[in-house]
Formats: C-alpha cells, sequence, structure tokens
C-alpha cells in the first residue's frame, strides 16, 4: 500500500484564508486601532499649526503619543482585571475593548468641540485621553488576536491586523484633511473644519464598537492562573498576612511577576537572546526612517512627488506585503520570513543610497519605495506573528505589551544620532551604515532559530 504524503496547501488555499471570518475580524479591528494615532500626533500637530499655536507648544504636545510607548506600565491590569457589569455581560477581552473605544469616540468629540486658541490646556486634556486609551485598546486587540486563534493562523491575523491599522491610519491622515479643507477652507484657519473632522473620526470608530459587539469571547482556560494565585495567597496567610493583605499580594504577583516569570521559565537563557532580536529586528528600518523625508526634501523632489509616491505607491505595497509575509509565514514558518524580512530591509536601504547619487528620479524613487514598503510589510507581518508566538495565553496581554515596548526602545534611541551621522558622513554613507547595524539580526534569528531546535530536542 503507498503511503499518501502531506501536501502543503496551494497558494490559492492559502490566499483564502484572509475570507476566514477572524481574520476578517482582525482588518476592523486594525482599523480602529489604526484610527487615532494620528489624530493625536501628525493631524493634530497640522491642526495646531494652522490655530497659529506655538512650535514649542507642539512639540509639547508630541509627548502625548508616549502613552503607546509605556503601555506595559498598565498591561497588567488589562490583563488580570475584570471591570464590573461590563465583564459579566461581554467577558474579560471585550468589556476592555469596549470601554476603551468608548473613550476615544467621547475624547474626540471633546477634542472637536475644543478651540486650540483659547482652550489648549482641554485640548491638551482630550488629546491624552485619547492617547491612553488607545493604547490600552492595543493592548486588549493584541491580546484578542493571539487568544482567539490557533497558531498557524498568526500569521494571517498579524497581516489583516497590520493593513487595517494602515488604513485607519490613511483616513486619520489624510482623509481628517481632505474633510477639514472641504467644509472649511483649503488654505487658512477654519475651527469649523477642523470640528467636522475630529467628529467625522469619532463617528468612524463605530466601525470597532460594532466588531466589539459581534465578536466571541476567546475562550482562554484560566484556570492554572487562578489555582497559581489561590496557592500564594494561601502560602501568605500561613505566614501570617492577613486575608486582605495576602488578596492584593497575590493579586499583585500574579499581575506583575507571574507573566515575565513565565517568560524566563519557559525560554531559560534563550529567553535572553529572543529579547535581544526583539529589540534590534527593526533597527535598519527605523534609523533610516528618520532621515527618509529630510533625504526628499534634500534631493529635490516636490511635495506633491513626495505625496504621491509614498502615500499612494507605498501604501499600496505594504498593504501587499502585509498580506503575502502572512502567506509565506503559514508557508515557510515565522523565523524563515524573518530572516527574509531583515535581508530584505538592508537590501532596500542599500538602494537609497544608489538613488542619492542619481538625482530627483521620479520613477527610480517610485520603483525604491514600492520594493521598500513591500518588504517592510512582509517583515512586519512575520514580527507580529512571532511576537504573538512567543505570548502565554494566560499573560497574553502583559507578554505581548512588554515585546511591543522592547521592540521600539533601542531603535528609537538609536535613531536619534541619525542626524548627526547624515551631517558627518552624507545620505549614502549614512544609508550604507543603516543596511550593517541590520545585519547582526540576522545571526540573532539564526542563533534562536538554533536554541528552538534544543529546546524541542529537550522536550
Amino acid at each position: 500500500m503507498t503511503a499518501i504524503k502531506d501536501e502543503k496547501p496551494s497558494w490559492t488555499q492559502q490566499l483564502s484564508i484572509y475570507t476566514e471570518r477572524r481574520v476578517l475580524t482582525l482588518l476592523a479591528l486594525g482599523f480602529s486601532a489604526g484610527l487615532p494615532y494620528l489624530l493625536v500626533f501628525g493631524t493634530l500637530s497640522f491642526w495646531l499649526r494652522e490655530a497659529d499655536v506655538s512650535r514649542t507648544s507642539i512639540g509639547f504636545f508630541s509627548w502625548v503619543a508616549l502613552a503607546y510607548g509605556v503601555k506595559v506600565l498598565w498591561a497588567p491590569l488589562v490583563d488580570r482585571l475584570r471591570l464590573p457589569i461590563l465583564a459579566k455581560l461581554m467577558g474579560r477581552r471585550r468589556s476592555w475593548m469596549l470601554l476603551s473605544q468608548l473613550i476615544i469616540m467621547a475624547a474626540l468629540v471633546g477634542m472637536a468641540y475644543t478651540d486650540p486658541k483659547i482652550q489648549l490646556v482641554y485640548l491638551a486634556v482630550f488629546a491624552l485621553s485619547v492617547a491612553l486609551a488607545s493604547a490600552t485598546q492595543d493592548i486588549v486587540i493584541d491580546a484578542y488576536r493571539i487568544e482567539a486563534a490557533p497558531v498557524h493562523l498568526q500569521g494571517a491575523l498579524a497581516a489583516a491586523y497590520m493593513m487595517g491599522y494602515r488604513l485607519g491610519m490613511i483616513l486619520a491622515g489624510a482623509g481628517a484633511l481632505a474633510i477639514a479643507a472641504w467644509v472649511g477652507s483649503d488654505l487658512g484657519y477654519s475651527l469649523v473644519g477642523w470640528q467636522t473632522a475630529y467628529l467625522c473620526m469619532a463617528g468612524f470608530m463605530l466601525v470597532g464598537v460594532f466588531t466589539c459587539l459581534i465578536l466571541h469571547e476567546p475562550d482562554v482556560d484560566l484556570q492554572t492562573q487562578a489555582t497559581s494565585q489561590a496557592q500564594h495567597c494561601a502560602r501568605l496567610i500561613a505566614a501570617g498576612r492577613s486575608v486582605k493583605t495576602a488578596k492584593a499580594l497575590s493579586f499583585l504577583y500574579s499581575a506583575l511577576v507571574a507573566p515575565f516569570l513565565d517568560f524566563f521559565t519557559r525560554f531559560g537563557k534563550q529567553a535572553l537572546l529572543i529579547l535581544a532580536l526583539i529589540a534590534c529586528y527593526r533597527v535598519s528600518d527605523v534609523v533610516m526612517g528618520v532621515m527618509a523625508n529630510p533625504f526628499y526634501v534634500d534631493m529635490g523632489f516636490s511635495k506633491s512627488q513626495i505625496a504621491t509616491v509614498t502615500k499612494v505607491y507605498g501604501v499600496i505595497m505594504t498593504l501587499v506585503g502585509a498580506a503575502l509575509g502572512g502567506v509565506l509565514v503559514s508557508r515557510f514558518g515565522t523565523l524563515r520570513i524573518l530572516m527574509l524580512g531583515a535581508v530584505l530591509a538592508a537590501a532596500t536601504n542599500l538602494m537609497f543610497a544608489l538613488i542619492s547619487q542619481f538625482g530627483p528620479n521620479v520613477q527610480l524613487l517610485t520603483a525604491i519605495i514600492s520594493l521598500d514598503n513591500l518588504s517592510a510589510g512582509i517583515a512586519t507581518a512575520a514580527f507580529i506573528a512571532y511576537l504573538s508566538s512567543l505570548t502565554n495565553v494566560a499573560f497574553s496581554a502583559t507578554q505581548y505589551a512588554l515585546f511591543s515596548s522592547i521592540m521600539m526602545l533601542f531603535p528609537k534611541f538609536l535613531a536619534g544620532f541619525s542626524g548627526i551621522a547624515v551631517d558627518a558622513f552624507g545620505y549614502a554613507a549614512f544609508f550604507i551604515s543603516t543596511a550593517i547595524i541590520g545585519l547582526p539580526v540576522l545571526w540573532l534569528i539564526w542563533r534562536v532559530e538554533k536554541g528552538n531546535q534544543k529546546l524541542e530536542t529537550r522536550s
């Protein structure tokens, strides 16, 4: 009798994964997550400058976005705390998701009815509320994505989430500007235009609200976690602590200590390599990205050329790359596509060094930006899937928030010196150097893969 060989699904079958209900759900949730970000960052800066707010004040306003970088500080509470009433009606994840979305909507309406010329402090309070609620929504959606589907779907879920996120950012950027210009004035300041734009953005958050209402709460077994917390509480009571104190301390242990202890227990020495990979994976892209717009200006490209190429071709290729990345992860595995993404990131940076020698050639710029965004889409989809695979569903919100914070700290710090490097060595040398600093990532991926093989052998 001839043995039947296992065959991989065809490309058509793997692409059909994007019609799966859970994948489409993540597309909508990604849109809900991407929409608020620019409304407290780039789009808000545009509004403030038109309202004749000083550049110094606008700079201080940018600190609002720091909420996204420190969300790990309250992620343990989101992970472990059940909201009264709402949690009983909707479940742990959906209740936090809905609450954060409603706060975003309310705060956006508050921003809409605030005049930055005379109520700048109130606008700052509303903007900070949007940022905090938006970061909380990110925590919950990341946890939901990890818990809602098995590992083989995580690549597609990551890609769908990323595509939705980019669409939300496009609407909050170009869409909000277009509404403000249409209702108000294309040139000059119009408070009514900006109020209408922000009210419309608050309305578009209903996409996330409706999606949340029709979702199914993830089925996660928290019994082990509850048992561990109860045992820790019993030990504290036995050691002489009062019942109230023991319960409080055991909750804090379960929320703050257990997620990190779990990660290092599961991966052992390998954990340090994994954290190093997370911290370094985006370094080549992030450091180069800071100098991209100044490079376009210095090369002599016009605003319309840059907008057309980066916002149209760039966005389209990012979406294509994300979809392709999800399929590639499913077909070839996460670490292999992580390696591919790292190689492509370094290669496309070298292409920017090439264009620096040719002057403002729009066709060449279009080709390079298209390839760069395609590569970024593939790499990001693979990276999100990889981070998701590292988490324990019992601590998904806390652990993923930790990973997503770590992945930007070192690249953002190093990117601060990018202007100094360009001034000292020029654009060509700078782009080449950003490709070179991405090479250690290849070694880290190889070491992590070897470590994984050892862990599998031992188990």
